[in-house]
């Protein structure tokens, strides 16, 4: 029986889907056998395989994915896309997202036609986004802290005890404005669409070099959503609030003390995500968001 033919790129594919997920197994094995087929080396994500196993390919760990491949085909909704595309940022890894979950801002391909999608893409015809991600340090008033990542949005706002937070917000060194309400968003041109958009925010096209700061629920309605360039440096500083907490793309969470602050800035690398040839963001967002459509040529008076 003859070999299959070596892949001209990305010949290291790793697969991840997500977990507990009903009927992952299906495109998952649907997958591996389309990319063997093509040449491509599988490995499958560790968490993935003990949840949905995938006979006849190795296995590592989400943090090890990174070093073994070339590419990461990421079957869930954006969630899962957030968590994998943090992970492989550093190391310049390209992702692609197979929409198995909701709206799916991040995971356009539909699992029925994502053989034949990817086929394409696998030869070369595809375009690539860079996302500009959030580099997170939380700086405990008593010493130490925590450093983190985010590629939609980070959150500081009020606990669980209900009552509103006071913060202050600095910009590039400089006092910007105090604020008392339920908390404040910095989110990324990708997070504009998500918490952000929610709360009141614009969405921000994805090579925008911006970030959003967006208040959620403040005590003076002269508070504004705003956005600045993405070479700045947010601070934020918890003032008053016992119960305050910082929340990074909705999957990492610490609470705060009065007297800490979280410091914000452009990370060093960007998330590498790769799309169908002929991607239109414009036509996802009339899709994802059911904005009313109209037609493809509208008629213009005639140049006088």
């Amino acid at each position: 029986m003859a070999s299959p033919p070596a892949p001209a790129r990305f010949a290291r594919v790793a697969l991840v889907g997500r977990l507990a997920s009903p009927g992952i197994a299906l495109p998952l094995h649907r997958l591996a056998a389309f990319l063997s087929a093509r040449g491509h080396t599988v490995v499958v994500d560790a968490e993935t395989a003990a949840d949905a196993p995938v006979p006849g390919h190795p296995t590592a760990p989400t943090a090890d994915l990174a070093r073994q491949a070339d590419l990461a085909i990421v079957v869930g909704g954006d969630g899962t896309v957030l968590s994998v595309a943090r992970q492989l940022a550093p190391f310049d890894v390209p992702l692609i997202g197979i929409n198995q979950g909701r709206l799916g801002f991040l995971t356009d391909i539909p699992p029925a036609r994502m053989e034949e999608t990817l086929d394409a893409m696998l030869a070369g015809r595809h375009v690539e986004q860079r996302r500009t991600l959030l580099a997170v340090d939380v700086e405990r008033a008593g010493g130490g802290g925590e450093r983190l990542l985010a590629l939609n949005d980070v959150v500081v706002n009020r606990g669980s005890l209900g009552s509103m937070i006071e913060c202050a917000v600095d910009i590039d060194a400089r006092f910007a404005y105090a604020m008392r309400a339920d908390g404040i968003i910095v989110a990324t041109p990708t997070g504009s669409t998500a918490y952000a958009l929610s709360a009141g925010g614009p969405i921000l096209t994805p090579q925008l070099p911006a970030f959003l700061l967006v208040p959620v629920a403040p005590h003076a309605l002269t508070h504004r959503p705003i956005a600045i360039g993405d070479d700045a440096e947010i601070v934020i500083t918890v003032i008053h609030g016992k119960d305050a907490g910082v929340h990074c793309d909705g999957q990492n969470h610490y609470s705060l003390a009065e007297g800490d602050c979280v410091r914000l800035r452009r990370a060093a690398f960007h998330a590498r995500f790769l799309y169908p040839e002929g991607h239109d963001y414009f036509a996802m967002l009339r899709e994802k968001l059911h904005w009313s459509a109209t037609p493809e040529r509208i008629a213009r008076p005639p140049a006088r």
